[in-house]
């Protein structure tokens, strides 16, 4: 067992951390000091023999501790009295299991913790995995062999036929292979499969392989990327495929240790699924859908986020995979939880698996107490800690629901709602040297929310009407020149939500109609047609923004749930009453003025 304790110094600035491990034996515990740290950045680590010698609170030479440690010694004591069948030869392969999984995470891990922070966390999982029972574990081969069997099975009938994993089957090439499930699995991030289809065939045509894509421009990567969302996802991917072509000789790494470790933007359930499928390692992975079958096959209640619950899902997880077959058996899991372990009204009737399901366990046995037939209790395994309350069941907080069912597995902490923020963005419209209208775009910063990204010219939003049209105007001016205040209008608002902000754009418009149009603008800035506009690296939020726009233009179809797309020379033309009158109310522009394209240059 791993303790640590934060002790004061003499001095007020400086804070120590003692780390000691306590064996139990013959009713004795044992304390070693193995590592002393402190806040002046000294670290000592120790290796003699025992510093203290302790029996249990109570008995006799109890008392002969150092009072600094008295209680402290009371709190590991009490963990640590336990049956002696608790503590036996499966313990110990647990605890040596858990101490493999935490060194392999260590290894793998992109930020580098600190030696305490580490044996912190070491410390903190130890005491919680005291109180997991067996029952959401696998105990024994029979029980794993019978899951692997029936998922495989299951999903060599019932599989879906998609792009990627038609490419992974016909690749031999093992870096092509591991290419395309890197694509895949980057694009499938907190994106669904029916969105993806598209935007890989699209991607897997125009850069077949590594070398295709570390020779593309960023520009060109986020115009094919756009709309797909998470727009940091592509940069990355080229990212890593630049680094492979450049710094690794072409070749992907073999391993998931090394995938995590030399790629970036590749974090552990990526590296185990490319591992796994292209280069067949025997190698676990957790995604959303892993976990939520996991979670209910085991029924575990907790928060699968939370550092425990992750932990022994990931242990779970690489418990189960079959070392024959581990990148079909890792697409099996996720394929159960996408189409039959749904988040909402699972097919349960279809799993292959219900037969080794506690969650599907555990309705039946609501059932049956609920049933007035019953006497007395069903024989059902339930879980039964050995201290405590178990911290993979669900929270005392939140009991189980019967409407749920097994939808009770897992139960999600609630999420934070994405913080709300403001802007002013307008629409700049100018005729085109052909007669097709031509709007302006500015391109975002290279890093932050939407980066490289092109957008109309937009501004923080004001409280202030007033205020508001003189920045905006500032900042049109800024890439356009001189501009008329006048002709500035609001049309209306959009409302887009990303991972983390939701963001209400104030949308305005300002056409430059009868003046000399701008044919030159500063770097950063471009004029595009309507059409270059829908294919160019625009995010979805600015595509609602121009639908907006053009709906409140004359001649465009207000009563579609989509704009139609519409051109100055198709809309209708106003009568000749009607001209006289814009032209009366039109504001004057001195010719002494200096014209826009002038300005501009």
């Amino acid at each position: 067992y791993w303790f640590s304790k934060l002790f004061l110094s003499p001095s007020p600035l400086t804070t120590k951390l003692a780390v000691f491990m306590a064996s139990r034996r013959d009713g004795h515990i044992s304390l070693k000091l193995l590592l002393c740290t402190s806040t002046t950045g000294t670290r000592t680590t120790s290796s003699s023999p025992d510093v203290l010698l302790l029996t249990p609170p109570g008995a006799a030479g109890a008392e002969a501790a150092p009072s600094s440690l008295r209680l402290w010694v009371r709190w590991t004591c009490a963990i640590m009295r336990k049956p002696r069948a608790a503590v036996g030869s499966g313990h110990r392969k647990q605890a040596a299991s858990q101490d493999r999984r935490q060194k392999h995470a260590k290894s793998n891990s992109q930020a580098k913790p600190s030696a305490s922070d580490g044996l912190a966390r070491q410390t903190e999982e130890v005491v919680l995995q005291a109180s997991v029972s067996p029952y959401h574990l696998f105990r024994d081969v029979a029980e794993v062999t019978a899951f692997r069997g029936s998922l495989l099975s299951w999903y060599d009938q019932e599989k879906r036929d998609l792009p990627w994993r038609r490419q992974a089957e016909d690749e031999v090439d093992p870096d092509r292979r591991a290419y395309a499930v890197w694509v895949s699995e980057v694009m499938l991030q907190q994106t669904q499969v029916a969105t993806v289809i598209n935007y890989y065939t699209g991607w897997m045509q125009k850069w077949p392989t590594l070398q295709d894509l570390a020779s593309a421009s960023l520009e060109e990567v986020n115009q094919l990327w756009a709309g797909l969302g998470y727009y940091s996802r592509g940069r990355r991917l080229q990212e890593g495929a630049r680094k492979v072509v450049e710094e690794l000789g072409g070749h992907m790494p073999r391993t998931a240790e090394t995938l995590q470790q030399l790629l970036p933007g590749v974090g552990r359930y990526t590296a185990g699924a490319i591992a796994s499928i292209a280069f067949g390692q025997a190698t676990g992975v957790v995604d959303g859908n892993v976990a939520r079958v996991l979670c209910r096959v085991r029924a575990i209640g907790a928060d699968p986020s939370s550092t425990l619950v992750s932990q022994r899902l990931w242990g779970l997880a690489q418990q189960l995979v079959d070392p024959a077959r581990p990148g079909d058996f890792n697409q099996a899991a996720m394929e159960l939880g996408a189409t039959v372990c749904t988040p909402q009204r699972p097919l349960c009737s279809q799993c292959p698996v219900q037969s080794l399901c506690r969650a599907r366990q555990r309705v039946e046995r609501e059932q049956l107490l609920a049933s007035q037939s019953l006497s007395g209790n069903p024989d059902v395994e339930e879980c039964a800690p050995n201290t405590g309350q178990c911290q993979l069941c669900l929270p005392a907080s939140e009991p189980w629901d019967q409407t749920l069912g097994v939808v009770n597995f897992p139960r999600k902490a609630s999420r934070k709602p994405p913080r709300e923020e403001s802007s002013a963005t307008c629409v700049l419209e100018q005729p085109g040297a052909l007669g097709g209208a031509q709007i302006l775009l500015v391109q975002r910063p290279n890093s932050g929310l939407l980066a490289g990204l092109w957008e109309f010219p937009s501004v923080t939003w004001e409280p202030s009407e007033q205020l508001q049209r003189k920045a905006l105007l500032q900042e049109l001016q800024r890439w356009a020149g001189p501009l008329p205040a006048t002709r500035l209008r609001h049309f209306g608002e959009v409302v887009h939500t990303f991972s983390h902000i939701k963001l209400t754009y104030q949308v305005y418009g300002l056409a430059l109609e009868g003046q000399t149009p701008v044919t030159t603008v500063p770097a950063g800035a471009r004029w595009l047609t309507q059409e270059e506009f829908h294919t160019a690296a625009v995010s979805t939020a600015m595509k609602k923004v121009f639908r907006v726009y053009q709906g409140q233009q004359p001649g465009t179809c207000k009563g579609s749930k989509r704009s139609q797309v519409s051109s100055p020379c198709s809309r209708k033309k106003p009568c000749m009453g009607q001209q006289v009158l814009d032209n009366f109310f039109r504001p004057h522009i001195s010719t002494d003025a200096p014209n826009l394209n002038n300005a501009a240059q």
